[in-house]
């Protein structure tokens, strides 16, 4: 929700249709610090996993990751290393 000029109330997000990354106005990460997502340490990787797990746009997140190599952070509930091991069991199976 953002808050509204107009009502001093509060408006809810709605993502951009024409964006391929609208979506990210739903996550649940906008709420929190940016280094949230990008921590030193496996209990911050285990903190970030808990928020991504309830977020409605985990699945959108974790594949945008995946399709731009993002190479830091924690994206839709996986570390750097998850998403490794995702992509290549991806190549593993085009290829068999």
């Amino acid at each position: 929700m953002t808050p509204s000029a107009n009502t001093g109330g509060m408006l809810p997000l709605t993502p951009d249709p024409d964006s391929t990354t609208g979506w990210m106005a739903l996550g649940l990460c906008r709420m929190y610090a940016p280094s949230t997502f990008f921590p030193s340490d496996g209990v911050g990787v285990d903190k970030a996993r808990k928020i991504c797990a309830a977020c409605p746009v985990q699945n959108e997140c974790l594949e945008h990751a995946l399709e731009h190599r993002i190479e830091h952070g924690v994206w839709g509930g996986c570390s750097e290393r998850e998403r490794r091991r995702i992509l290549k069991r991806r190549r593993d199976l085009t290829v068999s």
